[in-house]
């Protein structure tokens, strides 16, 4: 089976993983080769040391972004929820892809700040509040939405199962899944 890249971006607590663990799980009971390249995750491993500047995070992405084009290389669904935050971070990354005739897709996960910071998954919202924390993406610190996603999913507006399955849909269309 093909292999691709489906790349989940959005801001803090919007959903990102949560739905691509959903859909990991849908994916693999069905037979599908998958991989999740969490953020974090990449972040206490492979990025240890870096830091959230421009620089930084454009490292982080083109780190994530060669892994998960080597394992989609192989046959893999890798799924990726990761703010990449800076849209040309994210095209040289699809760019990557396409130099490699590896499928790339990109979804949008467009939950409003304020749902995000109600969510607060890691408490980032809070510390940024507080003074504590700096450079909190979307808030000080630019988020460049995507102009022209594969997929666009509202969490906020439905549950995670649904946005599992909407982005399923979508795989099974382009023959991914």
């Amino acid at each position: 089976m093909t292999g691709a890249t489906v790349w989940l971006t959005g801001l803090p607590s919007a959903g990102k993983t949560t739905i691509a663990y959903a859909l990991a799980e849908r994916l693999r009971a069905e037979g599908r080769r998958t991989e999740v390249l969490d953020g974090d995750e990449i972040r206490a491993f492979l990025s240890a040391g870096l830091g959230f500047t421009r620089a930084d995070r454009d490292t982080n992405v083109q780190r994530i972004g060669f892994v998960a084009e080597l394992l989609a290389s192989h046959g893999v669904l890798a799924l990726v929820p990761v703010i990449a935050p800076y849209a040309d971070s994210r095209e040289a990354v699809r760019k990557r892809h396409q130099a490699e005739g590896t499928p790339y897709l990109e979804v949008h996960v467009a939950t409003p700040v304020e749902v995000c910071a109600e969510r607060d998954v890691k408490g980032l919202y809070a510390r940024q509040a507080a003074g504590d924390l700096k450079g909190l993406t979307g808030v000080d610190d630019p988020y460049e939405a995507p102009a022209a996603p594969d997929l666009r999913i509202e969490s906020h507006t439905q549950s995670v199962a649904d946005s599992a399955a909407a982005l399923h849909a979508l795989l099974t269309e382009r023959g991914l899944a």
